[in-house]
């Protein structure tokens, strides 16, 4: 669904648990030693910063970016660059910590607000994250495009898609030649059903970069969804074979419940190529929903340029619709 690709110190933090023996020595007697303490179990908290401290330790690059965080303390870009070095590592408590300190230190900065953002996105925080947002906006209503999109794709993710739509649209009055921005708002109106209106949006993000995969697969799906299974199999067919097309026809029907239909979209796409690996997952995903054997009933097809055209630039639909979906949320997260 998203596209976000346009838009962290050297502070080492520590919890040191310390178990210590105590000796009781009186004067004239043995020395009688106290049993050590058990020591306490280690949370995972404390766990993640040992282990950020050791990566830290032996890794270069979060070695300079410490170093530069601690020679340069006014340089919030050092500090967003750190954050988001611990959270490609793994480690989003920490990355998370960093970014309060950023913007607690730096109030006004923007890209400090927006790594606080995406990093209680990474641990499920985005009531938060809204709500930082919000705010930041309303406080700098001349924010860019960026802050907006990010709005609504934390509206939308947490399945709020009417209050997600107005922040899409800003971001697009904001930047209207940006494609992945009608993008985001044409999967919004798709989750609301406003099928024909999503389709002027992903149309719009083709035309500003034709090679959208994304705006391609998303653009099949609404005019799919808008009774238009002829122009939807004609849309994925620009970018890919007539086996792929008429397989994600069937995934949609799959996903609407409408069996029989899907059946024939695979008998059809098997017919272009009865080796498709995902038309035969989907027939197989058929068999097991309406309790029919998943029969291959196509007559093979004579071999085409689109198929050998299509084994570069296919883009799959496995199951219904679980492939567009995955690719959709992997894009909103980058950083």
């Amino acid at each position: 669904m998203k596209d976000l690709s346009k838009p962290a110190a050297a502070f080492a933090v520590l919890a040191a648990g310390l178990s210590i023996s105590c000796v009781h020595q009186q004067v004239g007697r043995t020395a009688t030693p106290i049993a050590k303490p058990a020591t306490a179990p280690v949370n995972a908290w404390d766990q993640q910063i040992r282990n950020a401290v050791n990566v830290g330790e032996g890794d270069y690059e979060l070695g300079l970016l410490r170093q530069r965080v601690a020679a340069e303390p006014e340089n919030v870009g050092a500090r967003v660059e750190l954050a988001k070095a611990y959270g490609e590592r793994g480690y989003h408590e920490i990355a998370l910590e960093i970014s309060r300190l950023a913007v607690a230190r730096f109030p006004e900065s923007g890209a400090a607000q927006l790594s606080l953002v995406r990093d209680l996105r990474d641990v499920n925080q985005r009531a938060e994250a809204i709500t930082a947002l919000e705010n930041f906006v309303k406080a700098h209503p001349a924010s860019a495009a960026e802050y907006y999109s990010w709005l609504g794709i934390l509206r939308d993710e947490s399945g709020l898609w009417p209050l997600g739509e107005p922040a899409h649209r800003k971001a697009i009055e904001l930047a209207p030649s940006a494609d992945y921005l009608h993008n985001n708002l044409g999967y919004n109106l798709l989750m609301q059903k406003k099928n024909e209106a999503a389709a002027v949006e992903f149309r719009e993000a083709l035309k500003l970069n034709p090679s959208s995969r994304m705006a391609r697969n998303n653009l099949g799906i609404a005019l799919a969804q808008s009774n238009a299974p002829a122009q939807a199999v004609a849309n994925w067919q620009e970018a890919s074979d007539p086996a792929t097309a008429h397989n994600n026809l069937a995934a949609i029907w799959i996903e609407k419940g409408n069996y029989p239909e899907a059946r024939k979209e695979l008998d059809l796409a098997l017919g272009y190529n009865r080796a498709h690996s995902a038309a035969l997952k989907n027939l197989e995903l058929v068999g097991r929903l309406d309790g029919n054997p998943a029969t291959l009933n196509a007559t093979p097809a004579t071999a085409t340029g689109w198929q050998r055209f299509g084994h570069s630039v296919r883009k799959l639909f496995v199951g219904p619709l679980d492939d567009s979906r995955a690719e959709a949320a992997k894009n909103a997260s980058v950083h």
